[in-house]
């Protein structure tokens, strides 16, 4: 994901096919990767829209997403070349988070979902901002056996999260025993579907990938139906994510800081024999990387805030790359890329710079909740 900021110039970004119906509903909106997304809601806000999907169910549009499709002989064997993680570890019909980095610097481009139906198609849904510069990517380096379409405004993406998610679309009829990271077609009324078991809240949930002439009616059926759900914007997404401590592009990932460094090695296939980055990664990997990206929980009443400095005494150790009120902890919570140099270990005290006041943070490996999806 990339970051929320208010824009006035609205009339200029891309617009859900929900528009309408976050506006009934009194959403304040923001830029989201060239998208005007619903930031939060009128009569709920941030607090309430958080703990709707810690304690029951909330649906965030989450239709900014992009949505790649690659098909023809070879689509799979060309992502697994390409993007980090090994397709290998699944199977067709499951998903995997996975990693787009640059080839000469292992920096990433991207981190995206990759959607397994066959080996001669696969699926993608990347942030919004850099749709266009995977698909070039992509493009670029594709064989003339496999296509690759952009499908961007194609779908809209609906993400149910929270403990009764699956209660909820079972009200409907729709598919929920499938594994995590895995994905189902299916039918809702007249509507063809997919119900993927994912989510970015750390809570059990799914994410709706539906035609768009179609999300309309699938959003009122979700909101007609019991339990009923809460609608949550992309502010709550946020503070959702970092509790569970998942990056946010731009952020806590970007073209200067590597999966070593984000502490992702976990979504790259070491093992593999090619894919973008490769020879730099594993160049990192061994020497060990300068910086590292670390949890920090507020010892003093402080939040802390992305850009803001970290410092060990009189030295600069770093810098937050994701801060928030934690609902949950109610405490400051942050992410923050740390030099490995001074030997920082779990529970170590550090200082973080707000507005010219040094606050105690505590080292903290996320997650800072723990998570209940499975």
């Amino acid at each position: 994901m990339t970051q929320v900021t208010p824009d006035a110039a609205a009339t200029r970004l891309r617009r859900s096919p929900l528009h309408e119906r976050h506006t009934a509903l009194g959403a304040k909106f923001a830029s989201f990767g060239g998208w005007e997304m619903p930031l939060e809601y009128a009569g709920g806000g941030v607090l309430k829209e958080h703990t709707a999907v810690r304690a029951e169910v909330g649906v965030f549009d989450v239709s900014h997403l992009g949505k790649v499709r690659l098909t023809g002989a070879g689509a799979a064997a060309f992502v697994d070349a390409c993007l980090s993680n090994d397709l290998g570890r699944i199977a067709p019909g499951r998903a995997q988070y996975t990693l787009c980095c640059d080839e000469a610097t292992g920096g990433v481009v991207d981190d995206l979902i990759a959607y397994w139906y066959a080996d001669d198609h696969v699926f993608l849904i990347p942030n919004a901002a850099n749709t266009a510069e995977v698909l070039r990517r992509l493009r670029a380096a594709a064989p003339s056996s496999v296509t690759v379409t952009d499908e961007h405004e194609a779908y809209a993406v609906l993400a149910v999260q929270g403990p009764r998610s699956g209660e909820l679309l079972t009200a409907l009829g729709l598919p929920t025993g499938h594994d995590y990271m895995s994905f189902s077609p299916a039918r809702l009324g007249a509507v063809e579907l997919t119900v993927c078991r994912t989510g970015y809240t750390g809570e059990l949930g799914y994410e709706l990938v539906v035609p768009a002439a179609d999300a309309v009616a699938v959003w009122d059926a979700l909101h007609a139906a019991a339990p009923a759900p809460r609608a949550c914007g992309l502010a709550a997404r946020d503070t959702l994510r970092t509790e569970m401590g998942y990056p946010l592009h731009g952020q806590d990932l970007s073209l200067e800081i590597t999966p070593v460094q984000a502490r992702a090695g976990w979504a790259v296939g070491w093992d593999k024999p090619a894919f973008w980055g490769r020879a730099a990664l594993l160049a990192e990997k061994a020497t060990g990387p300068r910086r590292t990206l670390r949890g920090l929980v507020a010892v003093d009443r402080a939040i802390p805030r992305a850009g803001m400095s970290v410092y060990v005494g009189d030295t600069c150790v770093g810098t937050v790359t994701s801060g928030t009120f934690s609902p949950t902890r109610k405490e400051g919570i942050a992410l923050a890329l740390l030099d490995t140099a001074p030997g920082l270990a779990d529970g170590d005290l550090v200082e973080v710079d707000i507005r010219g006041r040094r606050s105690r943070m505590r080292l903290n490996r996320p997650p800072f909740v723990e998570p209940s999806v499975r």
